[in-house]
């Protein structure tokens, strides 16, 4: 899936997800102990509906035993702004739970007894264990036995339920769904009824399926009523039988009515407003990854697959789609017509999609399938570049993998209202309008990320629609191999588009998410929904992108497209394990190398190595270990990964027939070089997933060589040398100090990839100062990007630019200097904009309320998707506080905002000192509201935690952020998210304690 919110350009994953965040310090992971645990008293939080916002943000030298922890805008000194006195309440606070008094110690007569008693039960109870047993399958599928060691819960008829886990047995398994569904837009629910004709492996008296939040009427079985049993907080149903069901293959039959959700998942209600004023209602679905269950009853799990047959009930002026070409439609008067689709091919219930609604579209046909872009009336002149692009990538999938895409047809459907920013549906890819439609003044930077998103989509039809993950733990064999097909294949069919850069920076995001103690593996255990949605992060998508690539540059001859190949033809409609995937590329390496030996050090240890570098003549001492931002939390130090190391030296550097390999698989090696050489630079272009420390000799060679002539290096080996340093400084592994003297160069540069690494490394380090109040330092901070960027600013123009590159350049440089108010590069341009400058430009308008009225209404009315993001982002950039508390409502209501956009709007704001901690109370007051729009664990919900804590540096703000989570309990208190924040605060008071005095002295 595609879980994007669009901000910036950005693979898909973030192109599914990163729609959310633009530039988080850290994000997402894993589900191990925490390495900063949140305090765990009973901590109740009463949010409060006035603040004061100000400057001056010290520690405030609050005891931590303290018990009144005052909210963010309260705790900071200054005042800066009042909330007007009707929205003032009382101040109230955290409360800690504490026991009064002492327990009285009981008699010894009470003792002697409760001991044997406690003894009875539990030898009773290790006698039934032993006697009966406990069976769990390889698969991870529970046998379906009577054992003590489960625990039944009661359904919600008070009978007990006949199975105690979340995942369902293994014993029946469907082999194809009839769905028959009749949506009533007026009144936004819908009827529906399933046929599911089952195979039973296993004898068993129970079938236990899933379903959610839905009447059921009538169930039959082989034709006969049977009586159901529904356990609601796993969301499963249950059938029970006085005797075993014999092997064979039998039909369930249910009836039931639902209401359309209000949320983002399920069959869901949409609705936009046309260009008349009228609203438009249509229904769509977007399943992945638990709610296929709301549509109708099911088995939901990824390695169910089965075939569907679906008949959609509409009214004469909708359409409807599904995965599959529709075969006819009958009239059933009254308006009303059925329309039935072909009966699809074997696959995973996530990727059943249907959609009633009022679209046109375009159409063309590549080999035997005819590809559709499907949009609103309104936007149908912004609907060809999506055909044309999907067209070339569907031919360039088809030839890359050897194995043609299977069906006859491929929609690609704009949705007015939709979360993920897409989702590869098989047959029926449904996007944001943002992710898909390119209207006739979008620049190549919008061109990019729609032809990231469709690209990455595409490659969905085969990694994951084809072949699929068999549970969610391996959920990067799907979002890691689409995330790193996006990039072949624009590499290939579109070169103009530099997704290079792009995919650089990406690798940079990974590497500083995974640097946490609380990441996880790239394969990992995920048992519960809020694990299942957790997964969807950066370490499934850009980190098994990361990796893939350097096992790509490890291979040769075509061995990676081969091994590729060979694993989707034996594989194809069926599930997989990342082993499967390494078994395929072992076979076709001719090289002395075990794909699976290495490639699983990458998948099941969490983080990288940090690869520390000591030259001695020609003896290179290379010393592998596990790079975290603070190691003296580590919960895991032993790790070892099978390192293919890459490197150049001065005597050949830039050439790519320059790179010299040696496997580093133990925690420490000697490399004999065959000469002298003046410096050497390893992980060459970046290729590999892990950062590189040089002594202090190796440093200096380095900054020296840069300094004489950059160009001895390439650009994406400069952009890697600021970005492995900056992470080296957070780690304590250097000062910050050899960090300014390597950015002394940095005046010289020209290059993208550098340049914007750099700008974005010390952005935020200025916006941790500016948010601490160290208002000396952020100017100092300013002055020293202006000394060091300045040039470069000033050379770049407002005219037309065409290269990608360029313009990626143009905009990090100006949109830097507009926020800093360097100069005067930024001035309102009442004329024509680039394109790839109206957010710059937006942003300077909105801080004035006759800009923002103006933009306000662009945004209202504007049917040019790019334009209308890039006009939301401007709005939310206001330093204005009563225009902050407006669309912080608005965008979450969904009144005049989308909700969807929330977590684009609370991302945006947090970036200001005016608005950081209305935002972060704006989320503390609203959780509750915020976890009914978008699920726990959820990428939204990870996006909109880190926007608001990321940039916590102090005492005070770390003790609410605790004290804030422990209070959500079941709501959210044990996302991983929750610990990666709580342990990027950490690291941003331990990097402001380490760094201030240097920053004052070297500033």
């Amino acid at each position: 899936m595609d879980k994007t919110l669009v901000l910036a350009p950005q693979p898909r994953n973030m192109i599914e997800n990163s729609m959310f965040e633009e530039e988080p310090d850290v994000v997402d992971l894993a589900k191990e102990s925490p390495s900063y645990p949140i305090d765990t008293d009973n901590v109740v939080y009463e949010p409060r509906s006035s603040r004061l916002l100000v400057r001056g943000l010290g520690e405030n030298d609050l005891d931590e035993d303290e018990e009144d922890y005052e909210s963010s805008a309260r705790l900071l000194g200054m005042s800066f702004m009042n909330r007007s006195s009707n929205q003032r309440s009382a101040a109230s606070s955290y409360i800690r739970q504490h026991y009064s008094g002492s327990c009285s110690m009981p008699s010894t007569k009470t003792m002697v007894v409760g001991v044997v008693v406690l003894v009875l039960v539990a030898s009773m109870l290790m006698v039934l264990y032993f006697l009966l047993g406990c069976n769990f399958t390889t698969a991870g599928c529970q046998k379906t036995n009577s054992t003590m060691d489960s625990i039944y819960p009661n359904s919600t008829n008070g009978e007990l339920f006949p199975w105690a886990d979340l995942r369902l047995p293994c014993s029946v398994h469907p082999v194809h769904y009839n769905i028959t569904l009749h949506p009533d837009l007026t009144i936004m629910t819908f009827q529906g009824s399933v046929s599911i004709l089952v195979q039973v492996l296993n004898e068993t008296k129970n079938i236990v399926l899933h379903s959610s939040d839905m009447n059921i009427i009538k169930a039959t079985f082989d034709g006969k009523e049977v009586h159901f049993l529904e356990y609601k907080p796993w969301q499963q149903i249950a059938f029970k039988f006085p005797e075993d069901l014999k092997k064979g293959q039998y039909v369930l039959n249910i009836t039931y009515t639902a209401n359309l959700s209000s949320s983002y998942d399920g069959f869901y209600n949409s609705s936009y407003v046309d260009t008349n004023g009228i609203k438009r209602v249509l229904a769509a679905t977007q399943f992945e990854p638990l709610a296929a269950r709301k549509a109708f009853p099911c088995f939901d799990e990824p390695a169910f697959k089965s075939t569907f047959t679906i008949k959609m009930t509409r009214e004469s002026k909708y359409i409807s789609l599904s995965n599959m070409p529709k075969v006819i439609t009958t009239d059933l008067k009254n308006g009303l017509e059925e329309d039935e689709f072909e009966k699809s091919v074997n696959m995973s219930t996530y990727l059943v999609a249907f959609i009633v609604a009022d679209f046109i579209s375009v159409s063309k046909n590549v080999s035997k399938t005819k590809v559709s872009v499907y949009a609103v009336p309104d936007k149908k002149e912004q609907v060809q570049y999506a055909l044309d692009t999907a067209c070339k990538l569907l031919e360039f999938y088809n030839s890359f993998f050897k194995n043609e895409y299977p069906l006859s047809k491929l929609d690609l459907v704009a949705i007015p209202d939709f979360l993920a920013g897409a989702m590869e549906n098989w047959g029926l890819i449904t996007f944001r309008e943002t992710t898909l439609l390119v209207g006739s003044n979008s620049s190549a930077i919008d061109k990019q990320l729609v032809t990231s998103v469709i690209a990455h989509e595409l490659a969905h039809q085969w990694f994951g629609n084809l072949v699929t993950m068999q549970w969610w733990n391996d959920l990067w064999l799907n979002e890691g191999f689409a995330t790193y097909m996006q990039y072949i294949s624009i590499e290939s069919v579109f070169p103009g588009l530099d997704i290079d850069t792009e995919f650089l920076n990406v690798r940079f995001k990974a590497l500083a998410k995974d640097a946490l103690n609380s990441s996880h593996p790239v394969s990992t255990v995920v048992s519960t929904p809020e694990q299942v949605e957790e997964m969807f992060d950066s370490v499934s998508y850009e980190k098994g992108a990361s990796i893939l690539l350097m096992l790509n540059a490890t291979l040769t001859d075509g061995e990676f497209q081969k091994g590729v190949t060979q694993y989707l033809q034996k594989y194809k409609l069926s599930n997989t394990k990342s082993e499967n995937l390494w078994n395929s590329l072992s076979q076709v390496s001719k090289q002395n190398l075990s794909v699976s030996e290495m490639m699983n050090t990458w998948t099941v240890h969490k983080g990288f190595p940090l690869v520390t570098v000591k030259r001695s003549g020609t003896q290179v001492t290379l010393t592998q270990e596990h790079f975290l931002l603070n190691a003296e939390n580590s919960t895991d130090d032993s790790s070892l990964w099978h390192i293919p190391l890459t490197y150049v030296s001065d005597k050949c550097s830039v050439l790519s027939s320059c790179k010299q390999v040696f496997h580093l698989k133990e925690k420490t090696a000697t490399l004999k070089l065959p000469d002298q050489v003046k410096w050497l630079k390893f992980n060459v272009r970046s290729d590999g997933f892990y950062i590189v420390h040089y002594d202090e000799e190796g440093w200096k060679d380095l900054i020296g060589a840069l300094k004489e002539d950059m160009n001895v290096l390439s650009c994406k080996d400069r952009a890697a040398l600021i970005n492995n340093i900056f992470a080296l400084s957070r780690s304590g592994k250097v000062s910050f100090r050899q960090v300014l003297n390597l950015m002394d160069y940095i005046r010289n540069e020209n290059e993208t990839a550098p340049v914007t690494e750099a700008l974005f490394q010390l952005g935020q380090i200025y916006r941790l100062l500016d948010k601490r109040s160290e208002l000396d330092l952020a100017s100092r901070m300013t002055s020293y990007i202006e000394d060091h960027f300045g040039s470069l600013m000033e050379n770049q123009s407002w005219d037309l630019e065409t290269s990608v590159s360029k313009m990626t350049l143009r905009s990090a440089l100006l949109e830097m200097a507009c926020s800093l108010n360097i100069r005067n590069f930024c001035v309102v341009i009442d004329s024509w904009i680039p394109s790839d400058l109206m957010r710059t430009v937006f942003k300077v308008a909105a801080q004035t309320d006759e800009g923002w009225g103006k933009l306000l209404d662009m945004y209202k009315h504007s049917i040019n998707d790019p334009e209308k993001h890039k006009t939301l982002e401007a709005l939310a950039s206001t330093q204005d506080v009563w225009k902050i508390i407006w669309i912080l409502q608005k965008s979450l209501d969904g009144s005049e905002i989308q909700t969807q956009e929330f977590p684009l709007v609370i991302n945006t704001i947090c970036k200001s000192f005016a608005g950081y901690l209305y935002a972060w109370d704006f989320v503390k007051e609203n959780w509750d509201k915020i976890t009914q729009k978008f699920s726990v664990g959820s990428f939204a919900i990870q996006s909109i935690i880190m926007s608001a804590t990321s940039q916590f540096s102090t005492k005070t703000h770390l003790v609410e952020a605790q004290n804030f989570f422990s209070s959500l309990g079941m709501k959210g208190s044990q996302m991983r998210i929750v610990q990666e924040a709580i342990e990027t605060i950490k690291l941003n008071m331990r990097w402001m304690e380490n760094n201030l005095n240097t920053l004052q002295s070297w500033l």
